[in-house]
């Protein structure tokens, strides 16, 4: 049922598939911050949460914001036995167990160790590129350098990359108004013939090549994984279902892809927009760690999370019954003046907590290999061209329910 205040909010609208809030929804999530920190809306019944400290204290407290349902709006009315079975829709224990099984391949020391790999995967895509060119920043080097990483790392063929990135983008990309969920139509059993073809496809490419690790294992993540054991809720130990192997193997090459391919678009437009700041990365590379924790936090990929309240909360006055669907709005928990000073400017110098990537136990397991390939692509393009200009008013946004960012974004180097 809908709070007693929402009749007071009528001039307040937030809907995180409108595409008009979804090119800049930041004066919106002021608003919200501001007017409405407990905010609800009707239309697809969720409240949400935009200030940083709510945000910060709901994603560290799994026990009442449980993610067992899923972090994305559409997902949590599928039916929990058709969700995949990935650790990011999973509460301790059952999280903590499959964390503690890949958390060894995401170390920081496992990831300094490929980070000569990883430049050469960036230098290889500059490689086509002069002083003087325009190419696509996205298209022609985030999104394939991303999904390159990822797959050497997970071990899936450099020919099969491409064909899979355009897989999963189409799964995730949603119609103007949020009436079709490709993905959330086929997990409840719904959808049309062309998105469940789209999701067996990826699906059973996966099946076929995890059959091929185990015949031949290889020095790569999925070969390890399929190798490992878990502790089961007996306390035995036993090998990953193939259903969780299978899941496990989607996550990491979906979700390591699209959100540092949104990352690095949004530092080819950000960093030209403040010359200074863009001048001293470029005199001092040792400012680029602090840039990339700065873009994320003004520009997170992932702005939205959703979660299901596990009891009754009340917040700023706001009852927020046991059962309730919640988004933790951390692309506005990122620009709130209440924790950052002028929160709306990049500040490479900034030196500030944030909570685009997550926090307690669903801290991201792939934040020190996203912070190592942000920093790595910037630093190769930097090195190559000595800086670019980006074309935004000729690029492309993507519109999904879970990242924000360019689909396209031309440049000139």
């Amino acid at each position: 049922m809908a709070p007693s205040t929402a009749a007071e909010m009528v001039d307040l609208y937030y809907d995180p598939y409108s595409f008009e809030i979804d090119e800049n929804p930041y004066p919106y999530f002021k608003r919200l911050r501001d007017e409405a920190p407990v905010y609800y809306n009707e239309k697809y019944d969720f409240y949400a949460l935009s200030r940083y400290a709510d945000v910060l204290e709901a994603s560290k407290d799994w026990h009442t914001y449980s993610s067992a349902r899923g972090t994305v709006l559409e997902l949590l009315d599928v039916p929990p036995e058709n969700l995949p079975q990935m650790i990011i829709f999973m509460d301790p224990p059952q999280h903590s167990r499959l964390r503690k099984l890949v958390s060894r391949g995401f170390s920081p020391r496992q990831i300094d160790r490929i980070e000569t790999q990883v430049r050469d995967i960036a230098r290889r895509l500059l490689a086509p590129f002069a002083p003087g060119d325009t190419f696509d920043l996205v298209q022609d080097y985030a999104a394939l350098f991303a999904s390159m990483v990822i797959g050497q790392l997970a071990g899936v063929p450099s020919e099969d990359l491409d064909i899979l990135r355009q897989w999963g983008e189409d799964n995730l990309t949603i119609e103007e108004g949020g009436d079709s969920f490709k993905t959330a139509e086929v997990m409840k059993g719904k959808g049309d013939a062309d998105a469940l073809a789209r999701r067996t496809n990826i699906g059973d490419y996966f099946k076929s090549l995890a059959q091929k690790r185990r015949s031949e294992p290889q020095d790569d993540m999925i070969s390890a994984i399929i190798d490992s054991r878990i502790e089961g809720d007996d306390g035995q130990t036993r090998p990953l279902t193939e259903r969780e192997l299978l899941d496990f193997i989607m996550l990491l090459s979906g979700a390591g892809t699209e959100t540092v391919s949104r990352l690095l678009g949004w530092a080819g437009t950000y960093l030209p927009a403040y010359p200074e700041q863009f001048d001293a990365v470029k005199a001092d590379r040792a400012l680029l760690p602090g840039a990339v924790e700065e873009l994320l936090r003004i520009e997170p990929p992932t702005p939205v999370q959703a979660r299901v309240t596990t009891a009754d909360v009340t917040l700023h006055g706001q009852a927020v019954p046991a059962g309730s669907r919640v988004l933790l709005l951390t692309g506005a928990a990122g620009r709130d003046e209440r924790e950052y000073a002028d929160p709306d400017r990049l500040d490479i110098r900034r030196h500030a907590k944030h909570v685009s990537l997550g926090q307690g136990v669903h801290f991201c397991l792939g934040a020190n290999l996203a912070r190592l390939e942000a920093r790595v692509a910037i630093d190769e393009l930097l090195n190559k061209f000595g800086g670019w200009a980006p074309h935004p008013d000729r690029g492309e946004r993507i519109h999904t329910s879970t990242v924000r960012g360019y689909r396209r974004l031309p440049v000139t180097v």
